[in-house]
């Protein structure tokens, strides 16, 4: 194509479309386009001259005109709750959906939400005004008002967490039941006769899979449970170091589902003169190898976001994929044990 072509008056860039493609390739404008949406009627060399001209040219999919013609957005939306507990969280999981999303036409959009804010509201606002194909959202409850209003009206989602109801639902869950029961098992290995649990709050279902774990192995080792109901892995660290200065008596074993709940503790500790692996034990829940470079020695159970990411990328696109009312199972991954 001559400079000519490729720009519009005063030497703007035009956008290419597709008789740019079709007169770069020779091909038809018809055929170009199933070419792009990787019909397999049109010939596989046929796709491969059409997608290796639209890179080089620089084509991208006009959306308006795409949405209008098929009624798809080909955008996937994840509201994106704080999870400030987890280092990293944010990057590894969109990471982990973005690898999932290549090549099949989708792109990601980001709706930030606030801790304790109206988590519904922002989901009624995609779907109510086509914003998107299907969303995705964490943090979920055993009775989750979001699930209702999407199954309600047959809109695409994936959840990173369970529900109990009111129907089976896509969903991808970390097994924090597991992570719990053996982080309690590992610390009445060590000697620990006692075993205190940062707990996310209440209402969210994981809260109470991690509390479960917990007790059932305290239970078969005869140890004893804290669970401080005033603070939380959302509360700020300092509100937990302080916590952790006054506490009297202390417990001998900690389990924690982030490494922040961690850090915050045991500088609180700390100030009492108190030290990991003296004093007491703790298993950390983690997500990256951070807190390994600050302490080789720690206990630490992997949760790998980016695989949690990569899987509701993957369950997002078969729920949009499908039949409306079909929809693909939920997942469960497994905690990764990284005992020193």
């Amino acid at each position: 194509m001559s400079v000519d072509e490729s720009h519009g008056r005063g030497g703007a860039a035009v956008r290419p479309t597709l008789r740019t493609l079709a007169a770069e390739t020779g091909f038809a404008v018809a055929t170009v386009s199933r070419a792009l949406a990787n019909d397999p009627k049109i010939a596989e060399s046929t796709r491969e001259t059409v997608a290796a001209a639209a890179q080089r040219l620089g084509y991208v999919p006009d959306r308006a005109a795409q949405r209008l013609r098929t009624g798809r957005t080909k955008v996937i939306s994840l509201m994106l709750d704080p999870h400030h507990e987890i280092l990293g969280f944010t990057n590894h999981l969109i990471e982990g959906l973005t690898g999932a999303m290549v090549g099949s036409g989708y792109h990601l959009t980001v709706f930030p939400q606030t801790v304790g804010g109206d988590t519904l509201a922002p989901i009624q606002h995609v779907v109510r005004n086509n914003l998107a194909d299907g969303v995705i959202f964490s943090r979920t409850r055993d009775d989750d008002m979001r699930v209702r209003f999407l199954l309600e009206r047959g809109f695409p989602f994936a959840s990173h967490g369970r529900t109990r109801g009111p129907a089976p639902h896509p969903f991808v869950d970390f097994d924090n039941d597991a992570f719990a029961h053996a982080a309690t098992m590992r610390l009445a290995d060590k000697g620990a006769k006692s075993v205190c649990l940062i707990s996310p709050p209440e209402p969210y279902t994981f809260a109470g899979h991690l509390r479960a774990g917990v007790r059932r192995a305290a239970a078969e080792r005869g140890m004893t449970v804290t669970i401080p109901e005033h603070l939380s892995i959302d509360s700020p660290p300092e509100q937990v170091s302080a916590w952790a200065e006054s506490l009297d008596p202390v417990p001998d074993g900690f389990v924690f589902p982030g490494e922040v709940s961690y850090l915050a503790t045991a500088a609180g500790l700390r100030r009492r003169g108190l030290e990991h692996g003296r004093d007491y034990h703790a298993v950390i829940k983690v997500s990256s190898s951070l807190l390994s470079l600050v302490d080789p020695g720690l206990d630490q159970i992997f949760e790998d976001i980016r695989e949690a990411g990569r899987l509701l990328g993957e369950s997002i696109l078969g729920a949009v994929g499908t039949e409306k009312g079909a929809m693909p199972e939920g997942v469960i991954y497994a905690p990764v044990v990284l005992y020193r």
